[in-house]
C-alpha cells in the first residue's frame, strides 16, 4: 500500500519531525514493514505491506492509529462538522442483510467547472498511484478512500429512475460496469438497483449508466457497509479487485459509514461549491462485539514473562479497545474498525507487537512440567500404523481433493456439499468421499513401474456431505494387490484373497461386517473408520526405553542343524547361555536346504547376533568370546558350524 508521507504526519503531528528512514524503522516494528521509499511529485511515498487480516490499516488513517499507539501520542481530529440527517428525498430500500446500513445524501453542484479537484488533493492521487478525473465527486471520493480507508460512490442523481434499492440480482440480469465489460450477473451478487435494472455491483464497482460526467448537475452519494463474504466472492467471480472490493472485502468500518458520507459532503461543498439538498441514512448497525476476557496468565504465557495488567490495559485502550478490568485479568472489546480481534489469544499479541519485540528476551523460558497424555486419536493412529508396517504395508499420502468421476466409484455420498466453489481444477475439485480411489491410483502406477507385491495403506480424513456443509471422518484405508507368501520353502507362494484382507481387519481390531472392493487382477481394498475400531488399552504415555549411545556389534553364524529342530529351542538355549551378555537381539534370517542337506536330516539356519552396551564400545576378543558360547550352546540341539 502507498502512503504519503506528508499526509501520514498530518494525521499525527508528533511525527512531524521524523525523517522517512526513521519512519520505516518504526512501522517495521509494528509489523507493517516498508519496502521501498520513493519520490512522487515532490511527495515523499512509502510502499508499506499490509497483512490480509488487516483491512483497516489500508489507509492513512488506519495505518495512524497503529504508529500512534506505538509512540503513545494523539491522532489529528477528522475535520468535520457533523450534517443534520434530513428527510429522505428519495426511497432507499435494503432487501438484504448483507448491507445493514447505506448512508446517502443529495447535493447540486455543477461539474462542467475546470478543475474543481484543489491541486494539493491531485497531488495526493498522484502520489496515490491514481490521477485526478477533475470532477470532484470522483476525486474526493478516491481521496477519502487512501486517507480514511472507507470506500464511497457517487451516481448523476438525474439519471436515476426511481428509488434506490439493494438486493440480490436476479437471474438474466446484465450491468454495464465502469470499465466497459458488460457482465452477466450472478443470482449471488449483491446489487444496486433503480427502477432500470442494477446500476451498480455492491462494494465492487459502479455501473456506466449512472457515471457522473462533466454534465452531471446533480449526484447522489453512496457510503454503506456491505457483507466482507459476499463482496470478496463477487469480485472474484467476475474478475474484479478493485481499491474498495479490496478494502470492503476485508471488513469495513460499521461506526464511520455516516462520517463518510459527511466527509465527502464537506468536500464537495468546499472543493465545488456544491448545495446539500438533503442527507439521510437508512437501516442501522448498533451491535456491538461481546466482550473477550483476557487472563494475566494467558498473557504470561504468550508473552514468555510476566506482564502487568496496567501497562496491558494503557496498550489496548491505546488502540481503541474498550477495557474493563477484571480480577486476574481484563475485559476487551475491539474497536469498531478491528475484526481481527477476536480470542485472547489476538489481544495478546496486538500487546505484544505494540509493546515492543525488543522486550521479548532472547532466551527461551524453562520448560518444566510433568508430560501430558497424549490425545487417543495420536496413539490409535500410531498404533494402526506400527502394526500394519510390521505386516509389510506402507503407508502413503495422497490428496484431499479429487475429480468428480474418480469420488463417485467408491462414495455413495452426495457430491453437492462438497464440491468447491473455486477449484485448482476439475481433478481437484470435490473434497473425497473415500481413500480408496486415490489408493487404487496409487497402486496402479507402482504395477506400472514394475511392482508385484503391492501393500499400501492410508490413514486420512474423508469428508460427508451434511446441511451445515462438509463435516470430517478419519478413517483407514488398504489397498493389497499380487501375492503373498514364498518368504521361506514352508510357505507357499499363492495369490491374495478376499480373506487375507479381512483377516487384515480383524487383527486390526474392527468387529463388524468387513465390506472388501475387488479392484482387479487379484488387487483389493477396504475401508474403515477409526471410530469402529476397538479402543486400544496400550498406556496413552509410553514408558521411555532408555538407548544406547554406542556401536551394536553384528555376527552372523551359519549353523546345520537337524531337519526337525525348532528353532525356538536353539534361540532358548543361545540366551540362556548369554545371561550377563549385553545381547540386544538374535533371530534366524535365512534357512536353506538342498537335496543333499535333506538326505542326511539337515538344514542351514543364518542366525544373526546383536551386541550393544550401554557403558562403552564392545572389544573384538570378547565378542568372538560370547560367539563361541553361542556355539557351544548349539551343539546340545546337534547345531555345529557350517564348514
Amino acid at each position: 500500500m502507498r502512503i504519503e508521507l506528508g499526509t501520514l504526519q498530518r494525521e499525527i503531528p508528533a511525527i512531524a519531525g521524523i525523517n522517512a528512514h526513521d519512519l520505516s524503522g518504526c512501522l517495521a516494528m509494528i509489523g507493517f514493514p516498508v519496502d521501498s521509499t520513493d519520490t512522487q511529485a515532490a511527495a515523499i511515498v512509502l510502499d508499506v505491506d499490509v497483512t490480509a487480516n488487516r483491512g483497516d490499516a489500508l489507509s492513512h488513517r488506519g495505518l495512524a492509529r497503529d504508529l500512534a499507539a506505538k509512540l503513545d501520542v494523539q491522532l489529528s481530529q477528522i475535520p468535520i462538522a457533523p450534517n443534520t440527517e434530513s428527510e429522505a428525498l428519495l426511497s432507499v430500500s435494503l432487501k438484504t442483510d448483507s448491507c445493514p446500513i447505506y448512508s446517502t445524501a443529495i447535493l447540486k453542484l455543477d461539474c462542467t467547472s475546470a478543475n474543481q479537484t484543489p491541486a494539493d488533493a491531485q497531488a495526493f492521487l498522484v502520489a496515490m498511484g491514481s490521477n485526478a478525473k477533475g470532477l470532484a465527486p470522483v476525486d474526493a471520493s478516491n481521496e477519502l478512500l487512501y486517507r480514511y480507508g472507507h470506500p464511497t460512490h457517487a451516481f448523476d442523481a438525474d439519471k436515476l429512475k426511481g428509488g434506490i434499492c439493494v438486493r440480490w440480482a436476479k437471474a438474466g440480469e446484465t450491468l454495464l460496469t465502469l470499465d466497459g465489460v458488460h457482465r452477466n450477473l450472478d443470482t449471488n451478487d449483491m446489487v444496486i438497483a433503480d427502477d432500470s435494472g442494477p446500476i451498480a455491483l455492491a462494494g465492487v464497482i459502479g455501473g456506466n449508466s449512472t457515471k457522473v460526467t462533466e454534465n452531471t448537475k446533480r449526484v447522489f452519494l453512496e457510503s454503506a457497509y456491505f457483507s466482507p463474504q459476499i463482496v470478496r466472492a463477487s469480485a472474484r467471480r467476475h474478475g474484479l479487485h478493485t481499491d474498495a472490493s479490496i478494502r470492503f472485502g476485508r471488513g469495513a468500518d460499521t461506526a464511520f459509514v455516516k462520517t463518510a458520507r459527511d466527509l465527502l459532503v464537506d468536500r464537495l461543498i468546499s472543493w465545488a461549491g456544491a448545495e446539500l439538498l438533503g442527507a439521510w441514512t437508512v437501516g442501522h448497525c448498533d451491535s456491538k462485539p461481546s466482550g473477550t476476557v483476557i487472563s494475566k496468565n494467558v498473557l504470561d504465557r504468550i508473552a514468555g514473562e510476566p506482564i502487568q495488567l496496567d501497562e496491558a490495559k494503557a496498550i489496548l485502550i491505546r488502540l481503541g479497545c474498550q477495557v474493563e478490568s477484571l480480577r486476574g485479568g481484563l475485559n476487551v472489546r475491539p474497536p469498531s474498525w478491528r475484526h481481527d480481534l477476536n480470542i485472547a489469544e489476538d489481544y495478546a499479541e496486538d500487546i505484544l507487537r505494540i509493546r515492543g519485540y525488543g522486550h521479548i528476551d532472547a532466551a527461551l523460558p524453562p520448560l518444566e512440567g510433568a508430560p501430558e497424555p497424549l490425545p487417543y486419536s495420536y496413539q490409535q493412529r500410531r498404533t494402526l500404523s506400527r502394526r500394519l508396517t510390521q505386516l509389510g504395508f506402507f503407508q502413503t499420502v495422497t490428496l484431499g481433493f479429487i475429480s468428480p468421476e474418480a469420488d463417485a466409484k467408491y462414495s455413495t455420498d452426495s457430491q453437492e456439499g462438497r464440491t468447491l466453489l473455486n477449484p485448482l481444477g476439475l481433478d481437484y475439485s470435490v473434497m473425497r468421499g473415500s481413500l480408496l480411489s486415490s489408493l487404487w491410483n496409487v497402486a496402479e502406477a507402482n504395477q506400472h513401474h514394475g511392482a508385484k507385491d503391492i501393500r499400501l495403506f492410508e490413514i486420512a480424513p474423508v469428508y460427508k456431505s451434511t446441511s451445515d456443509g462438509p463435516v470430517e471422518i478419519s478413517v483407514l484405508g488398504i489397498v493389497w494387490a499380487g501375492s503373498i507368501g514364498g518368504e521361506d520353502p514352508l510357505t507357499p507362494i499363492r495369490p491374495v484373497m478376499i480373506a487375507d484382507l479381512i483377516a487384515i481387519a480383524k487383527d486390526l481390531g474392527f468387529t463388524g461386517t468387513v465390506n472388501v472392493i475387488d479392484f482387479a487382477q487379484n488387487a483389493f481394498g477396504l475401508e474403515i473408520p477409526l471410530s469402529e475400531l476397538v479402543k486400544s488399552t496400550e498406556k496413552v504415555i509410553p514408558t521411555f526405553q532408555p538407548f544406547s549411545r554406542y556401536p551394536i556389534v553384528t555376527r552372523d553364524l551359519s549353523l546345520l542343524v537337524p531337519i526337525d529342530l525348532s528353532y525356538g529351542e536353539l534361540e532358548s538355549s543361545i540366551k540362556g547361555a548369554m545371561d550377563s551378555v549385553p545381547l540386544q537381539d538374535i533371530r534366524c534370517v535365512d534357512v536353506f536346504k538342498d537335496n543333499k542337506l535333506i538326505a542326511e536330516g539337515r538344514q542351514a539356519w543364518l542366525v544373526r547376533l546383536k551386541f550393544q552396551s550401554f557403558e562403552r564400545t564392545l572389544t573384538g576378543q570378547e565378542v568372538e568370546s560370547w560367539v563361541q558360547a553361542a556355539v557351544k550352546a548349539a551343539k546340545p540341539h546337534g547345531g555345529i558350524l557350517r564348514g
